[in-house]
């Protein structure tokens, strides 16, 4: 992770509404249906850079849950080393047009401050330093009894940025990290896959096709033609790999115009990039419905 639009965005105005527990020995924030409705099934949000107290991503998680009617978990993946907001205000301040005197005196001062921050999160908070947590938290999700009356509890994946890649790690269903289900649950003696289909909005770290050919479960992506991680060509060739599959278990819907971030760190300003965020937003809630309802 590595362009200026991993650390930037916007940032919402609205009020969370959910709470904060521990849900299987991590930090959580949970949003639920309303009106104490029966979830269809637990979404499991896997963040940004800015992690589980990032207004945006709760946000999110609560349209989920309201919309959508899912049990929505967050969880502190990042062991309390999410990304600074502070680095958010930076590349925002960084990448606005400006005087030469500013260009000269004050943006590299910002640009060293933000790599004071971005440095010691990318160190804390590697792919292979959090995808066991990540892995353990699903794992301990089928393991447990459902935080809800069901026999067959549904277990859906949003990634988003950093937590795309996740997202993907999990649909691709690693046999080495099936377990048996919870004794209240159908086929409780047979191994099976951590979940039932994953989402993902402008995911990164991917390599292009050596993590997308592996994915066994049914799986949506959304991402920008714009965007600086997951560049078009890279963009394409995933969705040529669906394509091939003949399937619609699988999909990736290119936006025209969209950049890194758009899903989740939308400048409520900008009318396009807020029109994207809701088709990602759409697609994400009809993906879920379909699998985990």
């Amino acid at each position: 992770m590595s362009c200026p639009d991993c650390l930037r965005g916007g940032v919402s105005t609205s009020h969370p509404t959910g709470e904060e527990a521990t849900v299987h020995g991590l930090q959580t924030y949970i949003a639920r249906p309303d009106n104490g409705l029966a979830p269809k099934g637990v979404v499991v949000f896997i963040t940004d850079a800015f992690g589980w107290k990032f207004v945006n991503n709760r946000v999110l998680s609560d349209h989920y849950a309201k919309k959508g009617g899912f049990l929505v978990y967050l969880p502190d993946f990042m062991d309390g080393h999410a990304m600074d907001p502070q680095a958010n205000v930076l590349l925002e301040k960084i990448m606005e047009e400006s005087s030469l005197f500013t260009k000269l005196v004050y943006k590299p001062v910002w640009i060293f401050q933000a790599i004071c921050i971005a440095i010691p999160w990318k160190m804390k908070t590697g792919i292979p330093i959090t995808s066991p947590r990540v892995i353990s938290f699903v794992q301990a999700l089928r393991t447990s009894e459902p935080p809800f009356p069901t026999d067959n509890l549904k277990i859906g994946a949003a990634g988003f940025c950093w937590g795309g890649k996740h997202a993907i790690i999990l649909a691709q269903d690693d046999p080495a990290t099936r377990v048996v289900r919870h004794q209240s649950q159908i086929q409780s003696e047979t191994s099976e896959k951590l979940i039932d289909c994953a989402f993902t909005a402008h995911p990164s770290y991917l390599e292009v096709p050596t993590d997308i050919e592996p994915i066994t479960v049914p799986t949506s992506v959304a991402v920008g033609d714009d965007d600086m991680v997951l560049k078009g060509p890279e963009a394409k060739q995933m969705k040529e790999i669906f394509d091939t599959r003949k399937s619609t278990d699988y999909e990736v819907a290119i936006m025209p115009g969209a950049k890194h971030g758009f899903a989740v760190r939308t400048h409520p300003d900008d009318k396009h990039e807020m029109e994207c965020a809701q088709k990602a937003e759409d697609q994400a809630l009809a993906w879920f419905t379909r699998w985990l309802a």
